[in-house]
């Protein structure tokens, strides 16, 4: 799959992308350097390739802004969890 291109939409609290003509969306919450990841926001019929990808992304985003991530979704938690490369940007006693 090709590297998806995110937006950081700031003033809806959300990162988005485009896929099938429909907007993919994971909302966030920022406080004192750390960003909450509240809600998943999928279009319809969306195949796990695409859910995966999109929450590598939005992470690989997150990494390059030195940001702590605290997954309150659950399928961003599930994805932290089978993918321990992003284990180091859980904040200190944050275990998932």
């Amino acid at each position: 799959m090709n590297a998806l291109l995110i937006n950081d939409n700031e003033f809806l609290r959300q990162f988005e992308v485009k896929h099938n003509d429909e907007l993919a969306s994971i909302e966030y919450s920022l406080q004192d350097r750390k960003i909450f990841l509240t809600k998943l926001n999928l279009p319809e019929n969306t195949d796990n390739e695409f859910e995966g990808e999109f929450i590598k992304s939005v992470l690989e985003n997150i990494q390059e802004k030195n940001l702590r991530v605290v997954p309150t979704s659950p399928e961003i938690a599930k994805f932290l969890r089978k993918h321990k490369e992003f284990k180091d940007l859980l904040p200190v006693g944050i275990r998932i």
